[in-house]
């Protein structure tokens, strides 16, 4: 038996099932998984699919192939279709055989994504426990709504802060099923193994000694739109004259119109394009850019860690934390062009919102305690009093 503050936890081994489905919440779950698999009390699992396995987004399967561990099972969740509904239904048939095939005693989903909607689906429809990283925060537009519902479905809850927790309180959770732990990839970013600038800019090929990063990705509830307003992000790049790293956006529903948009920047060398960067080439590109554009949560995220400016475009992080360092405009071109002409100096580093860089080993911590096992699948709303 494993004694923890007083608790016990058995010797057999817990199998915990993660699911990734984009490059991003892979990050954020990427030193959850390494501490289980250096643990002898657990045995993690790793679904992947989604963009995973999209030549379009760089079949990123291959960077957890690299990770080395013990077990992942790749799944291939996208239609010919690029509605979310779809997405939704494939990835829950797909994760349904394999819980079933490996009976996982807790699955672990992250963030917004639909994969994380199908993962807790399946759990909460098998009785198994599902826990739930970051939620409880405000986004904006479908992402909201998926996050919260995720949270509903979910059991135990690894969340960034205080305020997260309070919200998800206030949705008739139950409070010591909450856990705050901070955000996960904060643990990587001031990881001693980053790669150097020069490593990346070698691997990467790429020239510029000052850039800013471009990221931009579509907003499912304004699909109408999303043509021109990838359209007057891109004119707006062609207009300054600075140098840009641009990074593909996610798979959602609208990314091929943003691609499409990008084809005006080939052959300009001002501009490098990726569909993908690993995780931590990005952190070290992001931690040594000059500022970030466009609408990724790493301009609200991972930017004030680093103290690097964000202009933020348009309505996909409407609610987020919002801090000194970010700008936002509207989508319009001229109002972009104006923001990319400031003065972008480096802002006050914000190294406590997101939690300290510990996450992983609250984690643990949290799974050796008996008692997160004593939950009942069958939640109850707790009403405020």
């Amino acid at each position: 038996m494993f004694n923890l503050n007083g608790q016990t936890l058995s010797k057999t081994i817990k199998k915990i099932a993660f699911l990734s489905g984009t490059r991003a919440d892979f990050g954020k779950i990427k030193s959850l998984i390494q501490i289980l698999e250096d643990d002898i009390h657990f045995e993690p699992f790793v679904f992947v699919t989604g963009m995973h396995l999209m030549q379009t987004y760089g079949y990123t399967l291959i960077e957890i192939e690299r990770c080395n561990f013990s077990n992942v099972h790749a799944f291939k969740n996208h239609t010919c279709e690029t509605t979310m509904d779809l997405t939704l239904a494939k990835t829950i048939q797909g994760f349904s055989n394999y819980i079933k095939e490996i009976q996982p005693d807790l699955i672990v989903v992250h963030g917004d994504r639909v994969e994380a909607m199908a993962g807790a689906i399946v759990g909460a429809l098998n009785n198994i426990l599902v826990a739930h990283i970051e939620g409880g925060e405000l986004s904006g537009t479908v992402d909201e709504l998926i996050r919260h519902s995720v949270s509903k479905m979910s059991h135990i809850h690894y969340v960034s802060n205080q305020n997260a927790k309070k919200r998800l309180i206030q949705m008739g959770e139950l409070e010591k099923s909450i856990k705050i732990i901070g955000s996960p990839d904060v643990d990587i970013m001031f990881s001693s193994h980053l790669p150097t600038i020069d490593e990346v800019k070698k691997y990467y090929e790429i020239p510029f000694n000052n850039y800013a990063l471009a990221m931009f990705h579509p907003v499912t509830t304004e699909y109408s739109k999303m043509e021109g307003y990838a359209c007057n992000f891109v004119d707006a790049l062609l207009k300054d004259d600075k140098n840009y790293v641009v990074i593909f956006p996610n798979n959602d529903l609208g990314s091929e119109k943003i691609i499409k948009a990008y084809n005006k920047l080939i052959n300009n060398s001002r501009f490098r394009i990726f569909p993908s960067v690993r995780f931590e080439y990005f952190l070290t590109l992001l931690k040594n850019s000059n500022f970030i554009v466009g609408n990724s949560s790493a301009g609200i995220r991972e930017a004030p860690y680093y103290g690097i400016p964000t202009i933020n475009i348009g309505s996909r992080q409407k609610n987020r934390s919002l801090h000194s360092h970010i700008t936002n405009v509207s989508y319009e071109s001229d109002n972009i062009v104006e923001a990319l002409k400031t003065n972008h100096e480096l802002v006050e580093k914000d190294t406590k919102t997101f939690g300290i860089g510990n996450s992983s080993q609250l984690f643990l911590e949290s799974l050796l305690d008996k008692s997160i096992w004593t939950l009942n699948t069958q939640k109850h709303f707790v009403d405020i009093h």
